[in-house]
């Protein structure tokens, strides 16, 4: 046990330095003779992950570890062109794999660069590629298509692109959506390996439904069908995808040529001197499912059911956070089975557990309705007149504050001037009228006074 903990330790070290050294290599480089110019390309998101994350991958450091036995690992022979050109020849696929210098420079990716992720991607392997070939076989899909995980993710359930592409198939959100994947604040199903498998299955027979050439179909899984479609028409109705590939955007021209060189690598890695990570013997690990019908913590479970809370978030990937819905609609729990076991013992128990500390959300809540002193009413609105005040004084323009300062500052300021003079010529005004009252008494004054005179 000592020597394979020294082994892992001194891969992830390695790796590390040999990641300080290559991580801004994310273009390749392809001269053109014909033309005598080079064209740059992209490489796709799951060629540009770290190995030491990939490492990090909680099933990966508890049941991977690097095969002492394994004879060069650092080196790399090269070959002639014929001898890859007859190897991708001698794949037994029902797509095309056909060579050229673009796929080489991928390969060579792989073969050097690379070579530390392909181990850890061949270990992973065991994890996934039964789940992906059985889906692809479902919907009678060639299954050379399960290695497209390995250049969307590096085969990270978990892994997220700068677009915000999630998951082992790396959908975006709306196409998600569409193949009835649920996303929200807790819930991401592009992340639970086996949705999103059978997911990714049923987009790509919907895709060939629509091009019926397979090279087309993983250009279109890369880029959207709406860039396929414009490419077709500015190459005036071509379908080949070599011939669109001028107008084809820059990492999908390197995306199919990526496709290739996967499928090359996971099949003769042995002749690069590239040997796969080995899997502990106790796993697979038997797991089983239930449904949860209520709120539920993951630290309930860690507490009550002695499980690493790792394990359950690796085994349960789709939850963004701890916690597991259950109210709006039962939600799957995945659970190793002698643990699984010991939850269904526990019933509604665990649902009750430390609810004040791992269940903190409100679904009531009581209104304080207690009478407010008078004096502090009277505080409060003087607090709330000043406070608006000051908010009214933030929309002012520095102009108008300026102003507003010097007129506060002044008190004989333009401003005030004005409204003394209009204050003085509005009382003078209202004086005049009033002796004008007085020394001219209105006729109906006049008359009432003259019939009092005669009425005494």
């Amino acid at each position: 046990m000592n020597i394979k903990t020294l082994a892992i330790t001194a891969c992830i070290v390695g790796n590390l330095l040999f990641c300080t050294q290559t991580s801004a290599q994310d273009i390749i480089t392809v001269h053109d003779s014909i033309t005598n110019s080079d064209e740059e390309f992209d490489l796709p998101e799951g060629m540009t992950f770290a190995e030491d994350s990939l490492l990090r991958q909680w099933q990966n450091k508890n049941y991977l570890y690097p095969d002492t036995t394994c004879e060069n690992p650092n080196f790399n022979p090269t070959y002639a062109v014929d001898v890859y050109r007859d190897r991708l020849r001698r794949l037994l696929t029902v797509m095309e794999m056909p060579y050229n210098q673009i796929v080489q420079k991928f390969i060579d990716q792989y073969s050097n660069r690379l070579r530390r992720s392909v181990s850890i991607m061949l270990g992973a392997g065991n994890f996934y590629m039964p789940l992906f070939e059985e889906a692809l076989d479902h919907y009678n899909l060639p299954l050379e298509l399960k290695y497209l995980p390995v250049i969307e993710s590096a085969l990270n359930p978990t892994a997220k692109s700068r677009v915000g592409a999630t998951g082992l198939w790396q959908f975006m959100l709306p196409t998600a959506k569409r193949y009835d994947l649920e996303v929200n604040s807790l819930i991401d199903e592009r992340c639970d390996p086996y949705k999103s498998t059978w997911a990714a299955a049923r987009y790509l027979r919907d895709l060939y439904k629509i091009y019926k050439d397979w090279n087309l179909v993983i250009a279109a899984y890369n880029c959207g069908p709406g860039q396929i479609n414009k490419a077709i028409h500015r190459s005036k109705g071509e379908r080949d995808y070599w011939k669109i590939y001028p107008y084809l955007p820059k990492e999908t021209r390197g995306y199919v040529p990526a496709f290739i060189a996967a499928n090359y690598i996971m099949n003769y890695y042995c002749d690069h001197n590239i040997c796969p990570m080995k899997t502990e013997s106790e796993y697979p690990i038997v797991t089983d499912t239930v449904m949860i019908t209520k709120d539920l913590n993951i630290q309930q479970i860690v507490e009550l059911c002695n499980i690493d809370a790792d394990l359950i978030r690796t085994l349960n990937p789709q939850y963004k956070t701890d916690i597991i819905p259950g109210y709006s609609k039962p939600s799957s729990l995945c659970l190793p089975q002698k643990e699984l076991n010991r939850f269904l013992d526990l019933g509604d128990s665990i649902y009750n557990y430390k609810t004040e500390i791992y269940q903190k959300k409100r679904y009531e809540v009581e209104v304080d309705e207690t009478e407010i002193p008078v004096e502090r009413q009277r505080y409060s609105s003087t607090y709330t007149r000043s406070s608006k005040s000051k908010n009214n004084s933030r929309h002012l323009s520095k102009k108008e504050r300026q102003r507003e300062k010097v007129r506060h500052k002044d008190p004989n300021s333009k401003r005030d001037k004005k409204k003394s003079s209009s204050q003085k010529h509005a009382k003078n005004s209202k004086k005049k009228s009033s002796k004008k009252n007085e020394s001219k008494p209105s006729k109906h004054n006049s008359k009432s006074n003259k019939k009092g005179k005669k009425r005494r």
